[in-house]
């Protein structure tokens, strides 16, 4: 069996509005907890906002949006998702933060069967099954941004996973998500983020040692290399701070120095400008990024 009757959804940023829209698309009625009212109201605009570019841009009916926004449900208390039977973690890319959570689910799931994942991009999975009384059924989802448009799921099971587990959500993404799915060990940075984080940061430290404009960065791997966009664009894109975070957990893990954040980075973060989201990075945004 590969689909889940109900679905929770923790946190509704970026990554969290994504994942529970393409789950509501697909069938599943999701409920969404964010910390507060004010970031459940914004989660909800965030995820209405990309409904209605789906509809603009033709793939998908208005009874198809519907339906999905009728799937959908907004909460500000973990307790809402106590008979949930896969939850999905999709909080900041905080150890602490994320081991606190899924101590809190572990205490709250009613079936002792509930799935329990996160959307960690770098921390590794064993650290947050550690937490629970559950780890065979704990395991990482790794999805990737925009979470409608990127089709990719890297699925992450540790070392305890009950392989039925691992088995039933690889077919959950692909069956009834329409996602491709690969698997990856447990190690910081997984499949992905072990190949790019070295890339843009090389990037970063390439503007701060003054080899080449950011500019010039990005247009010399966009035009030279195919890359439908230039590293420091791309460090915009994810978010300088997760970018951050997945750098420090990936030369936690392997102690490298390529994957160390550079102090360029570390700045931009301190000063808040944070790429798309703050509407400042490396390049500007303006009021609506």
């Amino acid at each position: 069996m590969s689909q889940f009757s109900r679905i929770g959804v923790v946190g509704c940023g970026l990554m969290g509005s994504g994942i529970a829209e393409v789950c509501a698309r697909a069938g599943s009625e999701v409920r969404v907890v964010e910390s507060g009212e004010q970031a459940l109201a914004l989660g909800r605009s965030r995820l209405t906002a990309s409904l209605d570019r789906g509809l603009r841009a033709g793939k998908l009916t208005e009874a198809e949006r519907a339906a999905a926004l009728g799937r959908l449900s907004f909460h500000t208390t973990l307790a809402d998702l106590a008979d949930c039977d896969l939850v999905i973690e999709a909080v900041a890319e905080r150890l602490d933060l994320k081991r606190a959570v899924f101590k809190e689910l572990d205490g709250i799931l009613t079936d002792p069967a509930a799935v329990i994942a996160s959307n960690t991009s770098s921390i590794p999975v064993i650290e947050l099954a550690a937490v629970t009384t559950r780890p065979a059924q704990v395991l990482g989802v790794h999805f990737f941004n925009p979470v409608p448009v990127q089709r990719l799921i890297e699925i992450i099971p540790t070392q305890v996973t009950d392989a039925a587990v691992t088995e039933q959500v690889m077919n959950f993404a692909a069956d009834t998500l329409g996602k491709t799915a690969i698997r990856a060990r447990d190690r910081a940075g997984f499949v992905v983020n072990a190949l790019l984080v070295p890339y843009l940061v090389s990037a970063v430290r390439m503007l701060e040692s003054g080899i080449a404009s950011a500019e010039d960065i990005d247009n010399g791997m966009v035009l030279g290399c195919a890359h439908p966009m230039g590293p420091l664009r791309l460090l915009d894109l994810i978010g300088l701070d997760t970018a951050q975070s997945i750098a420090e957990s990936m030369y936690e893990e392997y102690k490298e120095p390529l994957y160390a954040p550079p102090p360029l980075l570390r700045r931009m973060v301190a000063a808040g400008t944070l790429g798309r989201k703050s509407g400042q990075g490396f390049y500007g945004y303006g009021e609506n990024p």
